[in-house]
């Protein structure tokens, strides 16, 4: 893998004929004789109507580019795109979910290398827009910062507060006949109340998180609401961080090395993060060149309680987690019983711990969202890799909210997202079952889709705790139940999942770290002699590409 960085704008800023035209162009974009010899930042601005998670970014952006000029840089801002994740999910468009993750990286590394630009400054909300910059940033190998769009603010119907999680739950139940098409419908309406990415700990307020926990970010800025005036605020501070740390040569790398990996991974612990999280973590890391596996989480998981009491599992939003003290209260804890590197540099040019010299030892008694730490949710974390003869490169389950961690029972094998839930719908699965959805992997899919919305429907059907569910697709953050993803090898390329028959008896052990299909090796060998790959789903355009170049989830699924 290239680590070639962006040479610095002497090339552009030094006088001379050869150097007429590259001093012309940036004038007609504002620039006057003083500005060609500042550092020149890129802002990658996210901006789009096509979701609430991006709707404000615009403004954020702004406040960005302003505090950079201020603080005597020159910012020049471009476009990236983003694809809605609970829009486009249970639908064929889901597909282009984790797709637009390697499109978004790529686009802000094409950008700062075409113009060597001398930082980089991302602004971001939906899921992929997180793991994307990270891609970038660590390839690239320049000071960066994360500026999060913000947390969408709780919807609330009859004292209770709701986030998308609750639609897709709310489906489930009108199709078990527990609540009226009415009922459905008030909850559809009062979800979603403004701008903002999806409120629980889902996969976009883990990865930001991840960003804070990195030092890729400012202290505090994971868990704003996007529609708070702090968070313009936090912006503009963003903007004249990176300014200070283009002089310092304060690099990406420097950040995102493994220790970093590891705090990152803690607070995913710690707080109930998405089962995306790995995905992009083992993703980022490759990208950075840094050894972390799957092994690295699951040893990481069993040393960390969850003591944060968060949606999709838990009782409250990000929104309650920012006012209970954020990101920097779960770290201090966390730093105080030696399981965080403190001495890791962040965008603020000090110190991990130097970050956290003001936080308290301990949150606020008047709160129950960040419980103390030897009163955890769970003694371990929630995201656990399990291994066996269905996974023999490994698999990724949330625990999180479970009143059992294991099943033994029947397989009930799709070939598809769309056939399986169809059968939920109808009332075709029953309480024992595994509920298998294969050929949705990396390749197979092609583009690992989520499956929050076979899982919702199991889970407002009454069956959460009753109803196994595995697949070498994805989850959203907002999934629990007893389910395990990111099976590997998945379908496409001969995994034993692909191998699977109606009725086999599917075991999944959480405790035991254990997944595996009760079926003899010589049977699966002859399964296996006359298995055929199914034909691509797409042939051209960029979904092929994907299907052609991915990787395996077990390795983050990226198509470097």
């Amino acid at each position: 893998m290239s680590t070639d960085r962006p040479n610095r704008r002497s090339h552009v800023i030094t006088s001379g004929p050869k150097r007429a035209p590259n001093r012309a162009m940036l004038r007609a974009v504002g620039f006057g004789d003083d500005d060609f010899d500042k550092p020149i930042v890129g802002i990658a601005n996210g901006h789009s109507t096509i979701t609430p998670c991006n709707a404000g970014l615009g403004g954020l952006a702004d406040a960005a580019d302003a505090a950079v000029r201020l603080a005597g840089g020159m910012p020049q801002m471009f476009g990236t795109i983003t694809i809605s994740d609970g829009i486009s999910m249970g639908t064929e468009g889901m597909k282009a979910s984790l797709v637009s993750r390697e499109v978004i990286a790529d686009s802000i590394e094409t950008v700062c290398r075409g113009q060597s630009l001398d930082g980089i400054l991302a602004v971001g909300g939906c899921d992929k827009n997180m793991p994307g910059a990270l891609i970038a940033m660590a390839r690239l190998d320049i000071p960066s910062v994360f500026v999060y769009g913000g947390t969408i603010k709780p919807g609330h119907l009859d004292g209770e507060d709701l986030t998308i999680v609750s639609v897709f739950e709310a489906v489930g139940q009108h199709a078990a006949g527990r609540i009226p098409l009415e009922t459905l419908k008030r909850v559809e309406e009062h979800a979603c109340p403004g701008n903002g990415s999806c409120g629980g700990m889902y996969t976009a307020n883990s990865m930001s998180s991840t960003f804070e926990a990195m030092g890729l970010s400012l202290p505090y800025s994971s868990t704003m609401a996007a529609e708070d005036d702090e968070k313009r605020e936090s912006a503009a501070a963003s903007g004249e961080a990176l300014v200070h740390a283009v002089r310092a040569n304060l690099n990406a790398r420097q950040m995102m090395t493994r220790e970093a990996f590891e705090n990152a991974m803690r607070v995913q612990m710690a707080v109930g993060g998405s089962t995306n999280s790995v995905l992009h973590y083992l993703a980022a890391a490759r990208a950075a060149e840094v050894e972390f596996t799957l092994d690295d989480i699951e040893a990481i998981r069993r040393t960390t309680p969850h003591f944060a009491d968060l949606k999709p599992s838990g009782r409250y939003v990000t929104v309650d987690l920012h006012r209970a003290g954020g990101i920097p209260q779960v770290m201090k804890m966390l730093l105080n019983a030696g399981l965080l590197h403190g001495d890791l540099p962040t965008i603020t040019g000090r110190s991990v711990a130097e970050n956290l010299e003001d936080v308290p030892d301990a949150p606020s008694p008047d709160q129950d969202v960040i419980l103390p730490f030897n009163e955890p949710k769970y003694q371990t974390g929630h995201l656990a890799v399990l291994k066996g003869n269905l996974a023999s490169e490994g698999a990724v389950a949330k625990t999180s909210g479970l009143k059992r961690t294991e099943i033994r029972g029947p397989a009930r094998v799709f070939e598809s997202e769309e056939d399986a839930m169809q059968v939920i719908l109808d009332g075709g699965i029953q309480e024992g079952d595994v509920v298998v959805i294969r050929n949705e992997g990396p390749r197979g899919g092609p583009g690992m889709r989520e499956m929050l919305a076979p899982t919702s429907a199991i889970i407002g059907q009454g069956l959460g705790d009753a109803v196994g569910l595995i697949t070498d697709g994805r989850f959203s953050g907002g999934t629990y139940g007893l389910v395990v993803g990111h099976v590997a090898p998945e379908a496409a390329v001969g995994g034993t999942i692909g191998l699977l028959h109606e009725g086999d008896m599917v075991v999944i052990d959480a405790n035991r770290n254990l997944i595996e299909v009760e079926v003899s090796e010589d049977e699966l060998e002859r399964r296996r002699s006359t298995w055929k790959a199914p034909e691509p789903r797409y042939k051209t355009g960029v979904l092929a590409r994907y299907g052609r170049l991915a990787r395996s989830a077990a390795e983050g699924a990226g198509s470097d």
